[in-house]
């Protein structure tokens, strides 16, 4: 069986969330207060966790990244790596904020992960306590440091950018994939902050981000796959390392979008800006088969959304933030 929406688009990727819970505090993710977890019985178990995997796979879905909050903190994610591997999944993946990465890599590794993307908002250790609201810089430079020596790399290093917070880093950040051998990515904010403070003025275009490394360090257009998020680029000069472009907001890539979402409360997302989020944990602990979770899968599928109508003058932030959503 395959997944298709009825604009034709063929669903591929799928974002599991394990957990809403993570160690950062990130200012364009999280609120700084602490108590806005889902109790646990609220967020799907290991077994629940294990049979979505498995229906998911069957319709087709060969793309599964596991993400959080930070998915390190939750306990058996190692354990729960290896068994969706095991399921034969093509390609599986983790975001983390590498706070805990360094002591896990090889887990990690055996257990069948194969890709790693790790968020660095920062190359300067007293902005990235602003803006993580942690002291967590050398250890996760340890854990890129860690994936780098493993076979998760090369990296994916993703930096959201943020008028006035960082993107004065740019060519830090680049030069960073130039000595390290990094894949740098950088994102556009989007407006899915917990604290809602989000305005157009603090987004930095990836136009501008391209225009300014380019003329540091020439770059080369790398050929993608459609519904790859990131425009990719090496460098000229043969330098290693890569640099990664995701404007979804000045360049919105929502005509060839391949991915859905899982919550960590279970609920299936067809688009990061869904303003409805349809439950698949009620139909799990209500006792339905396979074949009607499988039903249900589908005709919410089959209705995702066309865009994500950022750029809409009428568009209004989803009711859920990044944080409950999942990366």
């Amino acid at each position: 069986m395959t997944l298709f929406d009825k604009f034709g688009r063929q669903i591929t990727d799928l974002r599991i969330s394990i957990t809403d819970r993570c160690n950062f505090r990130c200012v364009y993710c999280r609120s700084a207060d602490p108590e806005n977890y889902r109790e646990h019985d609220e967020i799907l178990s290991w077994p629940e966790l294990d049979r979505l995997a498995k229906i998911f796979l069957s319709l087709g879905i060969r793309k599964i990244r596991i993400t959080g909050g930070e998915p390190l903190v939750r306990a058996g994610v190692e354990d729960y790596i290896a068994r969706v591997h095991e399921l034969g999944v093509e390609d599986l993946s983790m975001t983390t904020n590498g706070h805990l990465l360094a002591e896990r890599c090889e887990r990690l590794v055996e257990a069948g992960l194969r890709r790693i993307n790790i968020s660095l908002d920062s190359l300067d250790s007293h902005k990235f306590e602003r803006i993580t609201r942690t002291k967590s810089f050398d250890t996760v430079m340890q854990g890129i440091d860690a994936a780098q020596k493993s076979k998760l790399g090369p990296a994916k290093i993703n930096a959201v950018l943020v008028r006035g917070l960082n993107e004065d880093e740019v060519e830090a950040f680049a030069e960073f994939a130039r000595q390290r051998g990094v894949i740098m990515r950088f994102i556009e904010f989007m407006p899915l902050d917990a604290d809602r403070t989000w305005t157009r003025r603090q987004v930095v275009p990836a136009m501008e981000v391209y225009e300014r490394i380019h003329a540091r360090w020439p770059l080369v257009q790398i050929q993608h796959e459609r519904s790859e998020t990131a425009r990719k680029y090496r460098f000229a000069d043969g330098a290693p390392g890569e640099i990664g472009l995701i404007a979804p907001v000045t360049q919105p890539f929502c005509g060839h979008c391949s991915r859905i979402r899982l919550t960590a409360d279970g609920k299936l997302r067809t688009c990061l800006f869904s303003k409805d989020d349809h439950d698949l944990r009620g139909l799990l602990r209500e006792g339905a088969t396979d074949d009607e979770i499988v039903s249900y899968i589908q005709s919410i599928v089959n209705e995702k959304e066309e865009g994500h109508r950022i750029n809409a003058p009428d568009f209004l932030p989803p009711t859920r933030t990044m944080v409950f959503i999942g990366g």
